[in-house]
């Protein structure tokens, strides 16, 4: 899938899942669940162990039925391993511009760590994307104003603090897409993949409100 409509897609539903699993498993179970919730943007994060792995079998089980994407990478030897196991798209939970040339190489779309302006202006200077704004939840929506104030260009998206309660709020004030973990996926740790579903379907259904 080409990086536009990879961004494009991300964007209209404007949640990505982030998902620390524990095995094979249990990723899949949350995957089926957060797609029958209305969530196919999925992230794996590579604080699970063997988590290109993971990803390489989601890839090949979904195909483009889902958003793939690899989080929490730190450099960019594990972007380069995540793409060639079949992420879509790298999060990081901080700004590597080395990591971010190699996406760009490749034509991988990159969401790194920022949060303050002078790293949103180094951010969008190297060519990332969509600004993960982490952790979101030492501000709160009032980030995204104040940065969107001198930088109304910036793409960001939340990550951190995000929950079914302010969720409208970040979009509101201008976040493009929200990244949503233990508040989306907190049902998969008693095996409630019902619970999982159903904040999928909460979180879409608020950012659709939001959005008018």
């Amino acid at each position: 899938m080409e990086k536009d409509l990879i961004l494009t897609a991300i964007k209209k539903t404007g949640v990505v899942a982030v998902i620390r699993a524990d095995n094979e498993e249990q990723a899949y179970k949350i995957t089926d669940a957060c797609l029958e919730g209305g969530i196919s943007s999925l992230e794996i994060t590579f604080t699970v162990p063997r988590a290109h792995n993971i990803i390489e079998s989601l890839d090949k089980k979904y195909g483009n039925d889902i958003l793939l994407g690899a989080g929490t990478v730190l450099d960019p030897e594990t972007a380069r391993i995540a793409i060639l196991s079949g992420a879509k798209y790298i999060v990081s939970p901080y700004l590597n511009t080395d990591m971010i040339k190699l996406c760009n190489r490749y034509q991988v779309p990159t969401m790194p760590g920022v949060m303050t302006i002078k790293e949103v202006v180094e951010a969008m200077e190297a060519g990332a994307d969509i600004l993960k704004i982490f952790p979101g939840g030492v501000f709160g929506p009032k980030i995204i104003k104040d940065i969107k104030g001198p930088l109304p260009q910036a793409q960001l998206m939340p990550t951190g603090g995000v929950s079914i309660d302010n969720v409208q709020e970040w979009i509101k004030a201008g976040a493009v897409a929200v990244g949503v973990g233990s508040s989306l996926t907190k049902g998969a740790k008693t095996g409630d993949y019902d619970l999982v579903t159903k904040m999928a379907k909460e979180f879409i259904k608020k950012v659709k409100i939001a959005r008018g």
